[in-house]
């Protein structure tokens, strides 16, 4: 743990490496916006209510890197999502087009 640490000195509502975060550097990126989405629930989501409401949370990239849930969909297209597997789809396209995640699929 003592390995990560965030670089940006911003002034997180919660420690990005607590439970509400990377769980201790157990979850990173996407697992950690995943905690804040009920599929029942949630769907149809509006990416504005969403952004509203997490949007200063902080979500470890990875050992290095923290982020803000509204950095994050600053890249992220459409403004609605129908279901759960639209919105990860359209957020990790989101993710890759603003350099914030390195995992590129090869299909």
């Amino acid at each position: 743990m003592e390995d990560m640490y965030d670089p940006s000195g911003r002034d997180w509502p919660h420690d990005p490496d607590g439970e509400e975060g990377s769980e201790g550097g157990r979850k990173y990126g996407m697992a950690v916006l995943s905690k804040k989405i009920d599929e029942d629930e949630d769907f149809p989501l509006q990416k504005s209510e969403f952004v509203e409401e997490y949007g200063d949370d902080p979500v470890r990239i990875n050992f290095e890197k923290v982020v803000s849930v509204s950095d994050i969909f600053e890249h992220v297209e459409p403004d609605e999502f129908e279901t759960k597997v639209e919105f990860w789809k359209k957020v990790g396209d989101g993710m890759r087009a603003g350099g914030l995640w390195e995992f590129k699929p090869s299909a």
